[in-house]
């Protein structure tokens, strides 16, 4: 509910204003809470994935374990955010945008560093920066590429993404993946942990308000690592051990794992650029509708668009990963009816004091993997979910079931059974096997190059009976509008 005491109806739909000092740093740390945890589960899930997460030994690059990657991610989430708030020249929308690290990326880097250590990182951030590069020059046409991604595509996309992070997430709840081959992999002391989380997550989403309900998943996390604590799973010798060799300062060194080119990032972050730019661009409509109650400029548009691209790019120099904006903090601004960029602009620096701090980082790192996956798997549904709720708005005709059904086909498929491409050359087996990819250009192809018209009988002979009579959201209204 909105709190007029911040100031007039007018003033709070102003961008440019600024609440009183007491009443703006708690509002900006609120938008530093709902996104905390989503901002640095990707560096997690890639030290992870690499093999040199949660408390395995890295030294050989200086860096002892993923404390650097998260204190990244904290600090570029920060100087991106502040691209958008403050702006300058052509780059930001000086809205009330908060950037984070986009999960949209996970499908892409996961299978680049799969089980080969801090050597993989050097091709993965030349990739965050070229690919930032070319999210920027995206900024330039961004207006020009939206008919390419309607519904169809963007909401197949991202429920690919979430169907190839689900897995993850069971992992972690069962006790990760270094854990698979041992017995207590799966064991009901790493599920309980994990369901703890999930049911106090779900608990506050559903049954408090306001800031309790936006940082459902961090307290859900903050009280599965207490039980955590509880059962042993996590010492205080830990916690200490991980706080004592973490500097209390430290700044962020460039190529700090090395840098090199690889095909396959290159194509894989350009290629999810255009995703992470359509996204840039509902949430920036959402965050004027919801704020300012109009429609957002071209001008905004395109800011926000170079934002995006210039934050993953310096990210990529220094070790951190491809920033977007995030959409909770859009229902945030919804909520408070704060759209002020200046509250965002206090969030903004506070992630910075925290990605300059390591001992944030320390702390984080202990967090029991079973618990972070009660988180993940919140978060990793919601993902599908905003998939799905994407395709509710398309129409549902024969030409657009076959479309969905032949890239949803190729992109899962592949993610399920990766060796089926296993005689590619690296850099396409690469590609291939994220699923994501394959599907998205299927997916983008056939809508640019099929008729708009498929007769029922052209798919009655494969569907099994179950051809569907969705109309979506265009169709419902259409088929009103006949009837008034």
């Amino acid at each position: 509910m909105t709190d007029h005491s911040l100031g007039t109806p007018e003033q709070l739909r102003d961008p440019n204003y600024t609440p009183a000092l007491h009443k703006a740093v708690p509002l900006g740390i609120q938008h530093v809470l709902a996104m905390f945890v989503s901002n640095v589960t990707p560096a997690i899930i890639v030290a992870g994935a690499a093999g040199f997460g949660f408390g395995s030994d890295a030294g050989a690059q200086g860096f002892p374990d993923m404390t650097y990657l998260i204190q990244m991610s904290m600090l570029f989430a920060g100087i991106a955010t502040l691209f958008q708030t403050i702006g300058f020249g052509p780059v930001g929308a000086r809205l009330p945008i908060v950037q984070g690290t986009s999960f949209a990326f996970l499908p892409i880097m996961i299978p680049l560093v799969a089980g080969k250590g801090v050597e993989a990182l050097p091709a993965l951030f030349g990739g965050v920066l070229i690919g930032g590069l070319f999210h920027t020059f995206i900024a330039t046409f961004i207006g020009k590429i939206r008919f390419a991604l309607p519904p169809l595509v963007t909401g197949l996309i991202v429920t690919m993404i979430g169907l190839a992070l689900v897995k993850t997430g069971i992992q972690y709840a069962a006790g990760g993946v270094p854990a698979i081959d041992k017995p207590e992999y799966g064991s009901l002391l790493n599920w309980s942990v994990a369901l703890i989380v999930v049911f106090v997550t779900l608990g506050l989403k559903f049954f408090a308000r306001g800031m309790l309900s936006v940082s459902a998943v961090v307290i859900g996390i903050i009280v599965g690592y207490v039980v955590a604590m509880g059962l042993g799973m996590v010492t205080v010798e830990n916690i200490t051990t991980s706080w004592d060799r973490a500097a209390f300062i430290a700044f962020p060194v460039p190529f700090a794992y090395g840098f090199e080119f690889s095909v396959a990032a290159i194509v894989g972050f350009c290629l999810m650029a255009f995703v992470s730019a359509v996204e840039t661009v509902g949430d920036v409509s959402g965050i004027t509708k919801g704020g300012a109650g109009r429609e957002a400029t071209d001008k905004e548009i395109t800011g926000a668009t170079y934002a995006d691209g210039i934050g993953s790019a310096i990210a990529g120099i220094f070790g951190g990963f491809p920033n977007t904006s995030f959409s909770q903090n859009v229902g945030l601004i919804a909520m408070t009816g704060v759209m002020s960029r200046h509250v965002v602009t206090i969030g903004a620096i506070f992630l910075i004091i925290c990605g300059l701090i390591p001992k944030v980082g320390a702390v984080i790192r202990t967090i029991p993997i079973e618990v972070l996956g009660g988180g993940v798997i919140v978060m990793f549904g919601m993902v599908v979910a905003a998939g799905i709720s994407m395709l509710s708005d398309v129409n549902w005709n024969r030409r657009n079931m076959v479309i969905f059904a032949i890239a949803l086909s190729v992109g899962l498929g592949l993610q399920l059974e990766p060796r089926a491409v296993q005689y590619l050359p690296d850099t396409l087996r690469v590609l291939m096997t994220s699923g994501l990819l394959p599907a998205a250009l299927i997916a983008i192809v056939l809508n640019l190059i099929l008729p708009e018209e498929l007769s029922n009988e052209s798919t009655e002979e494969v569907s099994g009976g179950m051809s569907g009579h969705g109309t979506g959201l265009k169709g419902k209204t259409e088929a009103t509008a006949a009837n008034v």
